[in-house]
């Protein structure tokens, strides 16, 4: 009956600690007391077998490990041949070394994505009007005979003021120019805050333009470690060494595709 199954249901409450012995913290349970036993007899096999092989140990034993790492400031350190430190100063900038040495692939392909993302944020937000890397656009303008061709005035043909005729940009017509559509006064302040905000905007693209092509460096830096870890596909021969600014040039021999 419902009586008798809610007298099997109470709830079993564990021993608390005596009153006098409360200051030595909580009463230990034997799970706590098995756990702690485990760990005891765990480390007690450790240093027996350490102890066996310290006993078993030939002083007459020698390793080049031993003369090629050395302890500094209580931290183990692989001790570099002059030819390995040369190479080391002269290839990565410290930037690089200590992005290498902390960070993986995958991070830095992460970062380079998301460079490029913003890079495309900014260029959508700007025009780049002054920008010299910007191609040069041409209108072709088609006529019939070599007469027409010597007779074309651009200013009429392109229905704007003479003087305009070097823009790509910003070129209106002569009907708004003579309606008086761009006399329109604009505050001297308002443009001095709007050309400085221009500027800081062009100045992070160039930075996060400059960051990407480090990153792409230091991207295919690193692809190319992988590739060299490699025992099975060993290059022929190396054509051009690292620098900062570029990955090192090898040469694979041809494979057959089956």
């Amino acid at each position: 009956s419902f009586k008798n199954a809610a007298k099997s249901q109470h709830t079993h409450r564990e021993r608390q600690q005596p009153a006098d012995r409360r200051h030595l913290g909580l009463l230990e349970k034997k799970k706590d007391y098995k756990a702690r036993a485990a760990d005891y007899n765990r480390k007690q096999k450790i240093l027996k077998r350490l102890r066996i092989k310290a006993l078993d140990k030939n002083p007459d034993e020698f390793n080049f490990h031993m003369i090629n790492s050395k302890i500094i400031d209580g931290e183990h350190t692989e001790k570099l041949s002059k030819k390995r430190q040369a190479g080391t100063g002269q290839v990565l900038t410290p930037e690089q070394v200590a992005l290498m040495q902390t960070q993986d692939l995958n991070y830095i392909i992460s970062k380079r994505t998301s460079e490029r993302r913003k890079i495309e944020k900014l260029q959508s937000r700007l025009h780049l009007i002054s920008s010299e890397d910007k191609p040069q656009n041409k209108h072709t303008i088609f006529v019939e005979t070599d007469k027409e061709k010597r007779e074309l005035d651009l200013a009429s043909r392109l229905d704007t003021h003479p003087a305009l005729l070097g823009r790509t940009y910003n070129r209106p017509r002569m009907q708004d120019l003579k309606s008086g559509k761009f006399n329109s006064s604009l505050d001297p302040e308002k443009m001095r805050l709007v050309k400085k905000e221009t500027g800081k905007v062009y100045k992070e693209l160039e930075q996060r333009i400059d960051r990407e092509e480090k990153l792409g460096v230091l991207h295919r830096k690193m692809e190319l470690k992988t590739l060299l870890r490699s025992e099975k596909n060993k290059p022929e021969k190396k054509i051009h060494d690292e620098t900062p600014d570029s990955a090192p040039v090898y040469v694979w021999a041809k494979e057959r595709k089956r």
